[in-house]
């Protein structure tokens, strides 16, 4: 298996290569250069196999035995996914009126970035350990991506992890996942803007070459391919558990399912999914940052002047970078198209899809936007109904459920992305109570550290040169001491 850049700039990478890259060199993403299709067999035969047994089945579709041996492959993801909350990792609720949750938020900073993060940290080691040498990762996130990467990655010695996130646009229990790690090869900074705003400076820097090859300076966000193939498991998952394939005949019944979607890294891989053969029916649900579904609805491809504050913090996102893998694919594997119009989108952040695009678009994507209200209404019909408590992200998708009827021949699947721990005040806005875990607790009585990034006149430069100055003295620091070395 080979990869490419969706802007055609790239042939060739193998997943090494891809795993320790954020965007490709041309200003891409990377994705495989062909998808591989499972049939109706394979599909009967993984029914039954555990959430683990299913990545390393998906994993080793992409990742060649000669990079990881199948042996180690296991073993890489047994030890990634051993310090869930449950023992089946991911948990599917079945409420009423046909309302099943797939609960991906066990991991330890209660949010489905866990699943994938622990996955690709763990495949990272291995090659650093493996190679005698070290890296430095830059994030920026909206709120779970940060903490899941932080938390994944703590002590390990051949990494060090630098997270840029929104100061005040992120909940308190986020916001506690990443200050209160003091490992020594944590980095944390708290921007002011959003986390549309970061990604500006961060895009910079990666468009250095020179700066990530010296530095070698890789990401952690769902640009990473690793992230959005450890991602393709919990579809397949939902498929062999709700869509009635036990008891349908030689044609795979169809799934619909639900998710909520900000920079779009979950809705890509479900598409991926649906390439390699399994009849879903997706469907992307946003907040009042609604890019996806007026691109979907409009071909109205643009960021508004600002990103709008909501109750679902975590899609709080103008850009839903991970959109261009989505065209790519759509576009039959059109580099050329795609990267006039990435780039259009990224110097004036808009761009109108044709309107043939649009309609293939809206083929095999169905959108939907929600209010805070509608957040709060959705919350409370399904504790209502179930005395089952939604985080507001996943309000956003089960909203769906309640104003979107369908056939009960099509059997639905709505993802929660986090647990509603994560989002006390949500929770209590909507007249809800509900019990923090200890381990919630505990974040309020742990020491903090983090460093400012102000707003300036030249912010996005101002950021740039100071989070360049600070990757260039880690790697002074870490020359010092050594390549894999314990800090």
């Amino acid at each position: 298996m080979k990869y490419c850049s969706t802007r055609g700039g790239v042939h060739g990478w193998d997943f090494r290569d891809v795993l320790f890259s954020g965007y490709a060199p041309d200003g891409g993403m990377f994705m495989p250069e062909q998808v591989p299709v499972l049939g109706p067999d394979t599909l009967r035969r993984w029914k039954g196999l555990s959430y683990s047994k299913l990545v390393v089945e998906v994993a080793s579709l992409f990742i060649p035995a000669e990079l990881i041996p199948r042996d180690d492959l296991e073993v890489l993801i047994d030890e990634a996914l051993s310090g869930f909350s449950v023992p089946e990792v991911v948990t599917i609720s079945r409420l009423k009126g046909g309302l099943s949750v797939l609960e991906l938020f066990h991991g330890n900073t209660l949010a489905f970035k866990d699943l994938a993060m622990t996955c690709t940290v763990r495949f990272l080691n291995y090659f650093l350990q493996k190679e005698n040498r070290r890296a430095t990762v830059l994030v920026g996130t909206s709120g779970d991506t940060g903490g899941s990467a932080i938390q994944s990655a703590k002590g390990l010695p051949g990494l060090d992890v630098i997270v840029v996130y929104p100061r005040g646009r992120i909940t308190p229990v986020q916001e506690k996942h990443m200050i209160t790690c003091l490992e020594d090869n944590v980095h944390v900074f708290a921007a002011d803007g959003s986390s549309d705003d970061i990604d500006q400076p961060l895009r910079r820097l990666f468009a250095d070459q020179e700066l990530v090859k010296t530095h070698r300076l890789m990401s952690l966000n769902s640009v990473n391919w690793s992230r959005v193939m450890v991602q393709l498991a919990h579809f397949i998952l939902a498929y062999l558990e709700l869509s009635g394939l036990e008891d349908s005949g030689a044609d795979l019944p169809e799934l619909e399912v639900v998710v909520p979607t900000g920079g779009a890294g979950n809705i890509a891989a479900g598409y991926i999914v649906k390439l390699m053969g399994l009849p879903l029916k997706l469907v992307a649900m946003v907040n009042s940052n609604d890019t996806v579904h007026r691109t979907v609805t409009t071909g109205d491809f643009c960021m508004a002047a600002h990103v709008t504050q909501t109750l679902a913090p975590a899609i709080d996102i103008q850009d839903p970078y991970n959109m261009e893998r989505v065209f790519w694919l759509l576009l039959g594997r059109d580099s050329a198209s795609v990267k006039s119009m990435m780039e259009k989108f990224q110097s004036s952040h808009r761009f109108l899809l044709p309107e043939n695009h649009r309609k293939l678009l809206s083929q095999v994507l169905l959108t939907g936007t929600v209010t805070d209200e509608g957040i709060l209404e959705t919350m409370r019909m399904c504790w209502e109904e179930n005395q089952y408590v939604l985080c507001p992200h996943t309000a956003v998708a089960v909203w769906h459920h309640y104003h979107c009827p369908h056939s009960a021949a099509l059997n639905r699947c709505y993802i929660a992305t986090a647990s509603p721990a994560k989002f006390e005040a949500a929770v209590q806005k909507a007249g809800l109570s509900f019990d923090l875990p200890e381990a919630v607790l505990a974040l309020d009585r742990s020491p903090t550290r983090v460093q400012n990034l102000e707003r300036s006149l030249n912010w996005c430069i101002d950021w740039e040169d100071r989070l360049r100055e600070w990757i260039q003295s880690l790697s002074n620091i870490r020359k010092e001491a050594g390549a894999y070395q314990k800090h």
